[in-house]
């Protein structure tokens, strides 16, 4: 069963972005409500509070609606929301229209302020909200100096003085234009994060190839230069063999030779490309995680550990560390080395629990599994190879913690601790 929230924790830091702009848009919508709806019923009668709470009211939603397909559109999911826009243009004309209607021919007294907060309040929110669903600075600016010029000129059947219906309309350009930057500015800042979540995981992708370009530049120095050898001294065998010479015998048992030691040195290479050491692992570990804008904290001495255990150790490290990127949405990760009683403990902890999945949460080495033994099965088969143990789950709220203890030889231990004093 999900626990509460964990809609929320299964997101990625983008999509949490998105969520509380979308909804940010959204709680805009409740505050026209609020602010210019309900207040109508503490400034006039029941009836016309009501009517001007509803129009408000199918405005803000009009509004609500635009904005989200606007969203959507910037992020590229839908097309432009240009029917949305103009009837929110056609709303907020009828909501204006009405507004002076009533203030006209309404009761005097407190009716027209009530009725002149609507008026001026639903083209503010309007011209927020539609720069949204626009691009360019000339163009929104447009946008917001025409709700201000409309503001101007739906005031004549007022027979307000000019110098009010200018600053009205002052009002109403710099008012919708505040929305507006507000508006733009969120987008901005979500399709900010959007483009640092992409440029983290072109880095990781360049990370691997690079991996890969080092790992396929080794086999090309360690097999072409053999396989040159190989074919020039299998050439030379045939022509010996044409003639029928006895040296063609000695030419390719000198290629079942070199046959032989190329293969050597490939296992060599793969044997040296997936052997995990843990320094390297450590240092690796940090420069990623840094990348990924995750804060690590890595402590402990690893001189005078055995090969093997450095190998498994390193393993745990390189897991733990790509689990933490691919499930969790960890902020800071803390590694730790340290030697007790004849054994070696690695502790890594980091404070990204998500929502339980596969053999372990997220935010630890348990979602994934692949060739090698990734997962907490994996790792568990790697440490039992020098006598280790695995312990990991959550510790308090949101924080992972995986503990891998590993026996040191005799003679290793009081080295590694010699070096550690």
């Amino acid at each position: 069963m999900r626990r509460p929230g964990g809609w929320w924790r299964v997101k990625s830091t983008p999509e949490k972005v998105e969520t509380y702009t979308r909804w940010s848009f959204h709680f805009f919508g409740v505050i026209e409500i609020l602010a210019l709806g309900v207040t109508a019923y503490g400034r006039t009668g029941a009836g016309l509070a009501t009517a001007l709470c509803l129009l408000v009211t199918a405005h803000a939603a009009v509004c609500m609606l635009v904005s989200s397909r606007a969203l959507d559109w910037t992020r590229g999911r839908r097309a432009q929301p240009v029917r949305p826009m103009w009837a929110l243009v056609v709303v907020s004309a009828v909501v204006s229209i009405t507004a002076v209607v009533i203030a006209e021919r309404g009761p005097s007294g407190e009716v027209e302020t009530a009725a002149g907060s609507v008026y001026g309040g639903v083209l503010c929110y309007a011209a927020g909200v539609i720069t949204l669903g626009v691009h360019g600075r000339r163009r929104r600016v447009a946008v917001v100096g025409a709700f201000a010029v409309g503001a101007g000129l739906l005031t004549f059947p007022l027979e307000m003085p000019l110098l009010a219906s200018v600053v009205l309309a002052g009002l109403v350009m710099v008012t919708g234009g505040f929305l507006a930057v507000t508006s733009i500015f969120s987008l901005w800042l979500l399709n900010a994060v959007y483009a640092l979540d992409d440029a983290k995981e072109t880095r990781v992708r360049l990370a691997v190839a690079e991996e890969r370009l080092r790992f396929g530049r080794d086999l090309h120095d360690v097999m072409g230069r053999n396989l040159a050898v190989i074919a020039l001294k299998s050439e030379l065998a045939v022509q010996l063999s044409r003639r029928g010479r006895p040296e063609a015998v000695e030419q390719m048992i000198e290629v079942q030779r070199i046959a032989q030691e190329s293969q050597r040195e490939v296992r060599d290479v793969v044997r040296g490309y997936r052997e995990a050491a843990l320094e390297v692992e450590l240092a690796g570990a940090r420069g990623v995680l840094s990348a990924a804008g995750i804060v690590s904290e890595v402590t402990g001495e690893t001189a005078g550990l055995p090969a093997e255990v450095q190998s498994a150790l390193g393993w745990v490290v390189r897991e733990a560390t790509t689990n933490v990127l691919r499930h969790g949405d960890a902020k800071k990760v803390a590694v730790t080395v340290r030697m007790s009683e004849g054994r070696v403990v690695l502790t890594v902890e980091n404070d990204g629990v998500a929502e339980t999945t596969g053999d372990g949460p997220p935010g630890g080495p348990g979602g994934a599994a692949g060739p090698g033994g990734s997962g907490l099965s994996g790792l568990r088969e790697r440490l039992s190879a020098v006598d280790g143990t695995l312990e990991a789950g959550p510790v308090g709220k949101g924080v992972f913690r995986l503990t891998a203890e590993v026996p040191l030889p005799a003679a290793a231990a009081g080295a590694a601790l010699g070096v550690a004093s």
